[in-house]
């Protein structure tokens, strides 16, 4: 099912995470009522860290950074610049397929990676996109997942670490992993790449890759 893409921005334009997430809400009811077709939306978020449904007090920042609680699955994260952040306002063919969409979600970003020559996977009970340890680096998460689905159309996406900040993640346990780190394409292969740069390949990879 081809995708409507809108593009919010990329940095120095950076969208509000409130606002957004009333965008995605209203975007959300005018799909459920045949108003609008199913849309992805690109953008960089202004620095935020958000707890879906499973996060735990111990996974929060220590030092009373502001949290706003979402609806999707998974546990805290943190979206700002440098990070491409991928919002789906989906109508499944199948609802019941969750598994489904989520993979190709992953399949997309492992796609991406591999074009800049990282050799990303997925790993067994961990939502998500990582570049496995060498016996000298942990493994490292550089793409996540939260979805909600809703009467068959989802909401929330994915965030791709492009060329982010790293430090945001030492302040939270990100989506509540202590035995892994966080990397972003940037930091893998020793060169700035954007959200901006990567935008256009992703989304071409998504519109021939979800079929859910």
């Amino acid at each position: 099912m081809p995708l409507a893409t809108e593009t919010l921005g990329f940095a120095p334009v950076l969208s509000d995470y409130q606002q957004t997430w009333d965008m995605q809400k209203r975007y959300h009811e005018e799909v459920l009522a045949g108003d609008r077709e199913s849309t992805v939306l690109y953008l960089e978020h202004s620095p935020v860290y958000t707890a879906g449904k499973r996060t735990e007090a111990a996974d929060l920042p220590a030092d009373g950074t502001e949290v706003i609680d979402v609806d999707r699955g998974g546990k805290i994260t943190w979206h700002g610049p440098g990070q491409l952040v991928a919002y789906f306002i989906y109508r499944l063919n199948d609802p019941k397929d969750v598994r489904l969409f989520v993979s190709q979600l992953e399949d997309a970003m492992i796609t991406l990676l591999a074009e800049y020559g990282l050799e990303a996977t997925t790993v067994d009970g961990r939502a998500g996109v990582w570049l496995l340890g060498d016996g000298i680096r942990r493994d490292r998460k550089v793409g996540a997942i939260g979805i909600r689905i809703h009467e068959g159309v989802t909401m929330h996406g994915l965030a791709l670490n492009c060329s982010n900040d790293l430090g945001a993640y030492e302040n939270i346990i990100a989506c509540g992993i202590t035995d892994a780190d966080t990397t972003s394409i940037s930091a893998e292969i020793g060169r700035t790449v954007t959200p901006e740069d990567t935008a256009g390949r992703l989304d071409e990879i998504l519109q021939e890759t979800i079929t859910a």
